[in-house]
């Protein structure tokens, strides 16, 4: 029996609750978790803007060491410290043929089978593939991918998602080149990942946006030069600070209509927009087909980072290892599983970065 944070129902508060965890079967690896960070999609699962079977154990994002494998796993071992991958390849399916491993066709598979039971029996899923808001977790062997070495487990637990994402969103989707300038709208776990990959990336100008004034230290210590509270005047304000054309690239981390709205009002003519927030169905965003033509902008979605996590994962720790990125200045509450529905509630109302179930 394990201690976890159970969703019991879409809308219903999570539950700290004990678990029953099996012991890995064939082609499994059972995990001690060192520490889970609490992101939004984290949130979004439990709202019901996105859907997985219920009740779940939630998290997807965690680092810890092994305790066990099953038959058949040969890439990890008992006591190896390894990352959590919440969205697994299969290598044959047609988005994987064509090398795009994040848009893998059978990436959640694994949400819908059984994970874990309740002290009365009830079955338990596992959220997004690794149930990593528990003391320990039992996943697939393509969830977890070797820990680089030099890098706390605190710290890498953030490479699971925030980092993977903000990286991938610069440096794959963006494309950001030398000199362009950069604005960041949000600055939660994934938009400060995103102003550090940013930095990292070589861009001149880089503005943060956020409806939280008291996010702005939390921005420029990511990298950000310039910090714009949120409002309608954000892509006016924007223009100013990039010479009267707007920025070259803008990233949007929130999922909102009128922030992906004011994302791609903000880049120059021809500019690149990212969105990485994730929105839902009832998030509308429009424009007309004059605007389209005169204005020339790309506008384009982002699932993980556009990542392959074997690939960048060792480049992303080559970064933190040369203090190109530092993941925990990201966080800004570490807390244990009781303090997840607070950390929800902080995030609906804009506060604070990143919270990291720290076990």
């Amino acid at each position: 029996m394990v201690r976890a944070a159970v969703l019991p129902a879409v809308g219903s508060p999570l539950e700290t609750a004990e678990i029953d965890l099996p012991e890995p079967g064939p082609g499994q690896v059972r995990v001690r978790l060192a520490a889970a960070g609490v992101c939004h999609s984290d949130l979004s699962l439990a709202n019901g803007t996105m859907r997985v079977p219920v009740p779940a154990v939630l998290g997807h994002e965690g680092a810890g060491t092994v305790v066990s494998v099953g038959d058949g796993v040969g890439h990890v071992g008992p006591g190896d410290d390894v990352i959590l991958n919440w969205a697994p390849s299969c290598g044959v399916c047609h988005a994987c043929s064509l090398g795009e491993v994040w848009l893998c066709e059978s990436a959640l598979t694994g949400a819908r089978r059984v994970h874990a039971h309740r002290a009365d029996g009830s079955e338990l899923y596992p959220g997004l593939n690794v149930a990593a808001f528990a003391e320990e977790t039992v996943v697939a062997a393509g969830c977890v991918l070797p820990a680089p070495h030099g890098v706390p487990l605190t710290d890498a637990a953030l490479l699971g998602c925030a980092v993977l994402t903000g990286y991938g969103a610069v440096h794959h989707c963006a494309r950001v080149r030398a000199g362009e300038s950069v604005v960041v709208l949000g600055a939660g776990g994934v938009g400060l990942a995103t102003l550090q990959a940013a930095r990292a990336a070589g861009a001149g100008t880089i503005i943060a946006v956020d409806v939280s004034p008291a996010k702005e230290e939390l921005a420029l210590a990511a990298g950000a030069t310039a910090f714009v509270v949120a409002s309608d005047s954000t892509p006016r304000d924007v223009r100013g600070l990039t010479g009267g054309h707007g920025a070259d690239v803008a990233v949007e981390c929130v999922g909102r209509a009128a922030t992906i709205r004011s994302a791609w009002e903000s880049t120059r003519r021809g500019g690149r927009t990212t969105v990485v927030g994730i929105g839902g169905k009832d998030q509308h965003v429009t424009f007309n087909a004059l605007e389209l033509f005169h204005w020339s902008r790309t506008l384009s979605g982002c699932v993980y980072g556009n990542s392959d996590p074997a690939r960048d994962l060792p480049v992303i720790a080559e970064h933190i290892r040369a203090g190109r990125l530092d993941p925990a200045l990201l966080v800004t509450d570490r807390i244990g599983l009781d303090g997840i529905p607070l950390a929800f509630e902080n995030m609906l109302a804009g506060k604070g970065g990143r919270a990291l179930v720290v076990f």
